[in-house]
């Protein structure tokens, strides 16, 4: 889509926390998205990033799951690598929402070797929350530290070490 449409996406969710967290509101947020939607050609993988987006940030991940999986289906990918992989978090976060954290855990593994950008510690932060949830917390935790100790002043390298050796296996004491 063009700038102009984009900018009037950002703007709405500029404004997204100006809507009162009342039902009447959400709903009347999501028409606005949807009204942009309709602006879109017909199927533009856009229409339904935006709409799961909207769901998901009222409350409703399991609306939102539907509408991330036929974004990615129809192509979001090449519209906007960048989206497409936002996409997977948020769905990755959704289905975790909604009891199946296995299912954005494997959706989302792949993305740790994915080619490198600002939404790397957003990657990770979601695959711990998947991990917590399926129990595996050490993996989780080991996750959660990675991501933060680049961004530590001091201590990244003892923290990146901890972090590995909650999932390394111990090493045995010599005899």
């Amino acid at each position: 889509m063009n700038q102009d449409w984009e900018d009037r996406v950002a703007a709405l969710w500029a404004r997204f926390d100006d809507h009162a967290e009342e039902e009447a509101d959400e709903a009347r947020f999501r028409a606005e998205v949807d009204a942009l939607v309709a602006e879109l050609p017909d199927g533009s993988p856009l229409g339904p990033f935006e709409q799961a987006c909207a769901w998901d940030s009222t409350g409703r991940s399991d609306k939102a799951v539907p509408l991330y999986r036929e974004a990615l289906r129809r192509g979001l990918a090449d519209a906007s690598p960048y989206k497409a992989r936002r996409t997977k978090i948020q769905l990755a976060s959704s289905l975790r929402n909604i009891g199946r954290a296995e299912e954005g855990l494997a959706l989302l593994a792949p993305e740790l070797v994915a080619p490198s950008d600002e939404l790397d510690d957003p990657v990770r932060a979601t695959l711990a929350l998947c991990l917590s949830s399926l129990g595996r917390d050490r993996e989780g935790l080991s996750l959660a530290l990675g991501a933060l100790a680049p961004h530590l002043p001091r201590y990244q390298r003892s923290i990146a070490n901890y972090a590995r050796l909650l999932v390394e296996p111990q090493e045995q004491p010599r005899a």
